[in-house]
């Protein structure tokens, strides 16, 4: 028998199988892992498939050296989701193959972890009787006592109910009323939520009337849903029914998450409903951890899996459902390669494996409820909040006013009044503030110079606290002092202008000194478990003001909270990307939902220069319909999708002379693919080459070739050649193609 084999090198001169032999004896199966000569070297490689014959001559077909482990790590729908990856990006195998696995599991980075633990080896009444019979050790005693519940137990446990047990344990075994061995034992995340305890089932009638038409679905060969309802409609609710039922027909579920922060909350309530059969997979968890929650997946003990991005690979073991919560966030999207954006990979799974998949929000994004709309999903709509309660009262407050009365601080005279009396009555509140740090930037007032990172192209931010005094790039983390003259022009008036996070919480402590307040934002939860900490300490009352960036603003559920402020909600309505509108929308709408979902109404005040703006009436209303309405129609309009594709080719290089002669001559392929097919020219409306907003980013020059392109199958053949283009390396440069990339800039 001979195997083919991909060895873990990415790279395009060994980017096919490798043909081995399989020793006499060894069995091995398609997607098993194994240990194979390679060169002077062994690396490890996965089984592609085995066959019987080759055309290569025995003689020099070398031999498969062992499986690495005996269980096949990639199953079988895994492994054709790797191959269609690797075929649609155009990148080798390996690369693809590699998201199907613990990342420390290659190179053997991470093992099973073992302890000494004990067992008892006789009937629990004889190992009670035998401890009230010992009159001379308290200890013996005691151990047959703890281990009298026939639980394995680990001998670092005992040694923690029994002061130093080894001679107590010798003697036991020698007696042959215990065993002693080595066991492996599973390493959990920590849990920096309570697990919430079971509520019970009562579904309200629009939780019941959403459920009753997936139902069929799960029972069947899957569907596919759009659920959108408003912010405190019991969406989580729905999931939580759909994967009880999903486990009843003994199939497994994953439910995804945009953000790590809302992971901590969202297992609490799993593992209340499904205990151990619940796990959590996402980048903060340890190797050991990671590795452990994978293996506890694939061998079917743990059949539900949370989790952000990377958990749509998880080895589900008859996967059933899929759930996509909060669908509209862009951070299912990986902008690293191979890029992949969660959500088709979703689609993909529940199409090859029969389950069923539910995109959820409160907010969709155009794209999806446009395929919603056109019988892509079915639209399952719960318009009312769980008890009917009131949707918050939303305040639209004028900083342009709060300026002509001399306000230059961050709060405007409304939100401080409503803070304050927020805290004196004992309830909670969560104030949004899209950007970090103390101050935006650092500018000189005589000309205009702004301070920017030497590697990114993108203005610094200055902090206070930690790295006191400092300036700091949010992309490749550079740090530096702010000048105390211009760089340009040598004045000294260079100063610090806008506001962060930082700088909010300074003006929260100013205003409520005795108040608990914790901030929120990739500086404070950059350790292990730190979102779940500020979390837990917020949703124990411990703390009682939240002041964060976008991360707090969506699917978040503290009854205690009453108020939220929005203090700069303008602040993505500007930017350079057809998207704006919709982000802001969706951000405004998402963090308003956050109040008033206990028993006490919210409130929500919303500080912006432009109050007649239409996005921020309709996200004060939460009127999703009209927003969409109006917004697709711009984008009829404007010819942006999903009237239209916006395709990008990236070029990225240390040399920016090379990012631009990269590009110019995929631009010249380009238009050579055009002039070979009129029909598809007929297709593009635009080809731009461009530097992007970002024109350098963690130290490497940025060019692309941006491409409007009418929807249309000619279109998708277009595609398709471009893709086969991009496949071919760049000299000193690494290309992308993109199809409505997350951003332009």
């Amino acid at each position: 028998m001979y195997c083919h084999v991909i060895v873990d090198i990415v790279h395009e001169n060994v980017a096919k199988p490798f043909i081995y032999s399989i020793p006499e004896g060894m069995e091995l199966c398609r997607g098993q892992r194994v240990a194979v000569p390679f060169g002077p070297r062994e690396k490890e490689g996965i089984v592609l498939n085995l066959t019987e014959e080759t055309d290569y001559d025995p003689e020099k077909i070398r031999e498969v050296l062992r499986p690495l482990e005996d269980y096949v790590a990639i199953p079988e729908p895994l492994m054709a989701l790797a191959e269609e990856m690797a075929f649609k990006t155009h990148c080798p195998l390996a690369e693809t193959l590699r998201l199907m696995l613990p990342a420390q599991m290659r190179g053997g980075r991470v093992r099973v972890r073992t302890e000494k633990t004990a067992v008892l080896c006789v009937a629990p009444e004889e190992a009670l009787r035998l401890a009230a019979e010992d009159r001379r050790s308290g200890k013996r005693a005691a151990l047959l006592h703890i281990l009298a519940d026939g639980e394995s137990h680990t001998l670092k446990e005992l040694a923690e109910q029994v002061k130093d047990p080894r001679t107590a344990l010798q003697k036991l075994e020698s007696e042959g009323l215990i065993r002693v061995s080595e066991q492996e034992v599973l390493r959990r995340p920590g849990d920096p939520f309570a697990v919430a305890a079971d509520p019970g089932y009562t579904l309200t009638e629009g939780q019941r009337e959403a459920l009753e038409e997936i139902l069929p679905a799960l029972e069947g060969r899957g569907g596919k849903f759009l659920l959108h309802g408003v912010t405190g409609s019991g969406k989580t609710e729905v999931f939580m029914a759909s994967v009880r039922e999903t486990l009843r027909q003994e199939k497994g579920a994953i439910i995804l998450v945009p953000e790590i922060a809302l992971t901590p909350q969202m297992v609490s309530w799993f593992r209340g409903r499904f205990g151990p059969q619940a796990a959590v997979i996402h980048s903060r968890l340890s190797p050991g951890e990671r590795y452990d929650e994978w293996r506890r997946i694939l061998r079917g003990d743990a059949r539900v899996v949370i989790g952000a991005r990377s958990a749509v690979f998880s080895p589900v073991q008859n996967l059933g459902l899929i759930v996509v919560d909060e669908e509209h966030e862009t951070t299912y999207l990986s902008d690293r390669h191979p890029r992949y954006d969660a959500r088709d990979i979703a689609v993909s799974r529940c199409g090859r494996e029969g389950a069923s998949l539910i995109l959820a929000s409160a907010t969709p994004s155009i794209l999806s409820f446009a395929r919603a709309r056109r019988g892509d999903y079915m639209l399952l709509e719960m318009p009312r909040r769980v008890g009917d309660r009131p949707l918050p009262e939303v305040s639209l407050i004028d900083m342009r006013t709060e300026l002509e009365n001399g306000n230059r601080t961050v709060l405007s005279g409304e939100l401080r009044r409503a803070l304050t009396a927020c805290f004196r009555n004992g309830e909670q509140a969560m104030l949004l503030m899209n950007r970090r740090g103390y101050n935006s930037f650092v500018s000189c007032r005589s000309c205009g110079y702004v301070v920017k990172c030497p590697n990114c192209d993108i203005s610094m931010t200055y902090h206070i606290g930690a790295s006191d005094g400092l300036l700091r790039c949010h992309y490749c983390g550079t740090l530096m002092r702010p000048p105390s003259a211009c760089p340009s022009c040598g004045s000294g008036s260079i100063k610090y202008f806008g506001a962060g996070t930082q700088k909010v919480e300074e003006e929260v402590r100013k205003l409520l000194p005795e108040a608990g307040v914790s901030r929120m934002d990739l500086d404070t939860t950059s350790g292990k478990d730190g979102h779940g900490k500020i979390l837990e300490e917020f949703r124990s009352g411990r703390t009682q003001i939240l002041i964060g960036t976008q991360m707090i603003a969506k699917g978040l559920d503290f009854p205690r909270v009453t108020l939220v402020g929005v203090i700069a909600a303008d602040m993505m309505l500007n930017l350079p990307d057809y998207r704006s509108r919709e982000r802001t929308f969706q951000l405004l709408t998402q963090v308003a939902g956050r109040a008033g979902r206990g028993r006490r109404p919210g409130t929500v005040i919303i500080q912006t220069y432009h109050p007649e703006d239409r996005i921020m009436n309709y996200a004060a209303r939460q009127d999703y319909r009209a927003f969409f309405e109006d917004e697709f129609r711009r984008r009829r309009q404007g010819l942006y999708p999903p009237f239209t594709i916006l395709a990008r080719i990236l070029a990225e290089s240390p040399a920016e002379e090379q990012a631009e002669s990269a590009v110019a001559e995929k631009e010249r392929q380009v238009r050579a693919v055009l002039e070979e097919h009129p029909d598809w020219a007929k297709k593009v409306l635009l080809i731009l080459n461009d530097v992007p907003s970002v024109r350098i980013l963690r130290g490497k020059y940025r060019r692309h070739l941006i491409m409007k392109l009418l929807v249309s199958p000619e279109t998708d053949a277009f595609c398709g050649a471009v893709t086969e283009l991009c496949s071919v390396p760049a000299e000193e440069a690494e290309i992308w193609f993109e199809l409505n990339p997350t951003t332009m800039m």
